[in-house]
């Protein structure tokens, strides 16, 4: 029997697995008796998307217990009676039916229009955040799982890596531990959240601010002098990324662009100096007690490169193959410099302001006019037309299916040529009071086999804040804005195509470097004529849309895109390379590493004196520690599988079905890597990347 056929065969006649499955079933349906109205059954989905506050906290309660008395069961199973039918397999139902559960219950925290229900939504999210800590701490059921992988059982290649990964999270949850170990590790981790929290609120607290003259300011447009206070004559510039940046890219006194930059390098001051090293002493102290070298490690492990010296290499690699375009670029903001204030000395300063200098000559752009081009309904329904056709794929509209507001839409997916129902996707995408206020992609339902045989559709959810209609007219999307609806779709997409047995392996789950490879990889869709004119049309008062965006401005686009790419990317990969190095070594003066580091990466333009860029970088406090290398590494990636698979045919059905079917479908079962390289049939390479930045640059 087929490794996937034995997957299937035990998870389906796993009678504890079934328990599982109708115990939560029963759960759900008490709750969903409190409901009043009816509404249209979604084949392979069951969750509700519009419950009440009270309706909230009773799931969340049997969520709970139901999931209790699971981890329970399992961790009184004999140690010599372990076996998949009673171990693994009660775990993946349950995970596979509390998923939809548990994101009902947080998803309107997000999105109810009423307050009441986003409190209850906030307060179940935490109790069930809370809830699963606990379980994955659980020594006795992680026992039970090592048991289990000593007996030798023979399993599918799929479930092999779905017990791989629960061990490994168990572990990283410090399920080994002794007592008083966990104890210190709760210590830990309670001091590092607070330490994290601390550094972010210094420098949101930060009030920080500059006065300077109109002469200070020459070359700032008038727009921005406007919104500006006015101070005993001098104009109050705020230490802020919205003050900072425009007076870098468009000041031309280079004394003032010198002082806002040193301002604002030490913004976060020594205290955020001080907190970053406590910080990182304590992360390496955490990585140690689960029984890692260092903190990178223990972050990356579940990541594509597996290992800090992986990233290392490639971060290092990447830097050096992009000197040559980034020397060339550097000469060209040197040129520049010398015509405009006769000095080619080169500092940090002055990057962004010849940057944009350079782009303003080079590049025939105006970008607020370009919104003419893009009314919301015409991108939507180009985007979803691009993704059925690449993909062969049927998007059906459900106008009576219920939502939490009506402006959301909701949409059936189905295979062209098969007929399949593969999922579903509600578009909520018009801003509202009390929304979340970006755009992103929440899964409501993995896809997934049950127990009894029955397998449930992924169901995804993009939210957006785009404006909505006025006088009768669409509104107009700026051009980023169009580039992040188009790159979270393609994560609807890349949930919608799994077909995973696990609920764990959805393509909203996977590592964080693999999740982001096809949104980036189809990101380029956004710069190629054939396909931006399929979501374009200028927009005019009188509703005329039949014009579509030309292939000059489709060009622009691109290359102001790739401009100086090389000097963007030395700046990212001096940051990742601090990043990584601090996670690594052992009490690493992190201000020194940034000056003998500076030079070297940046062709030797060294750090301004006086400058600690480590007091201001959010990234490495919290949400990217030991892995701010990964945006990058995903770009590689992306690059590659453009170049090889589509760059010359982009709308190449037969490539799209290939690329759903051998990278998206398999979700998170496969290891990354092999998934990558079985389909481009070698190990990915830079070149791609380092040549597409290249052709565009200059």
């Amino acid at each position: 029997m087929s490794p996937r056929g034995r997957e299937r065969r035990v998870i389906a006649a796993a009678g504890a697995a079934a328990l599982v499955a109708v115990g939560l079933n029963l759960a759900f349906s008490a709750v969903a008796a409190h409901r009043r109205r009816k509404r249209r059954e979604l084949p392979g989905f069951t969750a509700q998307v519009n419950l009440s506050a009270a309706d909230i906290k009773r799931l969340a309660d049997r969520i709970i217990v139901k999931s209790k008395e699971t981890y329970d069961a399992v961790a009184a199973v004999p140690l010599d009676k372990v076996s998949f039918s009673n171990v693994i397999a009660p775990l993946a139902e349950l995970d596979a039916q509390q998923f939809p559960l548990v994101q009902a219950c947080v998803l309107p925290r997000m999105v109810s229009p009423s307050d009441d229900v986003r409190r209850a939504s906030a307060e179940a999210e935490k109790r069930l955040d809370s809830h699963f800590q606990q379980c994955r701490q659980r020594e006795d059921v992680y026992r039970v799982i090592k048991a289990f992988t000593q007996k030798g059982e023979r399993i599918g290649l799929e479930a092999t890596r779905f017990v791989q990964c629960m061990v490994r999270e168990f572990e990283h949850n410090g399920a080994k531990l002794t007592q008083s170990k966990k104890m210190e590790m709760e210590k830990l981790k309670s001091h590092i959240d607070d330490l994290s929290l601390k550094y972010i609120q210094s420098l949101n607290d930060s009030t920080k601010f500059l006065l300077l003259s109109e002469e200070e300011l020459a070359g700032m447009p008038l727009e921005f002098l406007k919104e500006l206070e006015n101070t005993n004559g001098k104009w109050k510039v705020l230490l802020t990324n919205y003050h900072v940046t425009p007076i870098l890219e468009h000041c031309k006194v280079g004394s003032t662009r010198k002082l806002i930059a040193v301002a604002y390098g030490q913004k976060g001051g020594k205290e955020n100096i001080a907190i970053l090293e406590k910080l990182v002493q304590l992360r390496h102290r955490f990585a140690r007690l689960l029984g890692y070298p260092n903190y990178a490690d223990y972050a990356i492990e579940p990541r594509m490169p597996r290992t800090s010296r992986k990233v290392l290499e490639f971060l290092e690699e990447m830097s050096e193959q992009l000197n040559d375009l980034a020397n060339r670029e550097l000469s060209v903001l040197k040129d520049l410099k010398m015509k405009e204030e006769g000095d080619a000395q080169f500092s940090v300063e002055d990057l962004l302001y010849y940057m944009k200098r350079a782009e303003e000559l080079k590049v025939d752009l105006d970008i607020g006019e370009i919104k003419q081009y893009f009314p919301v309904d015409l991108v939507i329904s180009g985007i979803l037309k691009m993704f059925q056709d690449l993909f062969a794929l049927r998007f059906e509209e459900m106008k009576d299916a219920e939502t939490w507001h009506d402006t959301v839409r909701l949409f059936s997916v189905w295979d062209a040529s098969s007929s399949d129902l593969l999922g579903y996707f509600f578009l909520d995408i018009f801003s509202r009071e009390g929304k979340y206020a970006h755009t992103c992609v929440v899964a409501l339902q993995n896809g997934c086999l049950c127990s009894n045989g029955t397998r449930k559709v992924p169901v995804a959810v993009l939210l957006s804040q785009c404006p909505k209609e006025f006088d009768g007219n669409s509104a107009l999307l700026r051009f980023p804005e169009v580039v992040r609806i188009f790159h979270e779709f393609s994560h609807v997409v890349h949930h919608i195509s799994n077909r995973a047995t696990f609920s764990r392996f959805s393509g909203l789950q996977l590592e964080g470097d693999f999740a982001e490879i096809p949104s980036l990889l189809l990101e380029n869709w956004c710069y190629e004529s054939i396909s931006l004119k399929m979501m374009s049309g200028f927009h005019q008062v009188m509703q005329d849309i039949t014009k579509s965006i030309t292939s000059e401005a489709c060009q622009s686009l691109k290359r102001r895109r790739d401009i100086f790419a090389g000097l963007k990317l030395k700046q990212e990969i001096l940051l990742c390379l601090v990043d990584q190095i601090i996670h690594t070594g052992e009490n690493v003066n992190i201000d020194d590493l940034i000056k003998d580091l500076h030079p070297k990466v940046m062709l030797g333009i060294p750090l301004l004196e006086g400058n600690s860029p480590a007091s201001c970088f959010p990234r490495i406090a919290i949400g990217y520690d030991a892995v701010c290398y990964s945006y990058i590494w995903s770009e590689v990636f992306a690059a590659d599988l453009f170049a090889s698979k589509f760059k010359d045919d982009l709308l190449n059905q037969h490539a799209g079905l290939r690329f759903r079917n051998k990278v998206l479908a398999p979700g998170g079962s496969k290891n990354p890597l092999d998934i990558i390289s079985d389909y481009l049939g070698r190990e990915p390479s830079l070149q791609a990347f380092i040549q597409s930045r290249t052709r565009n640059s200059l």
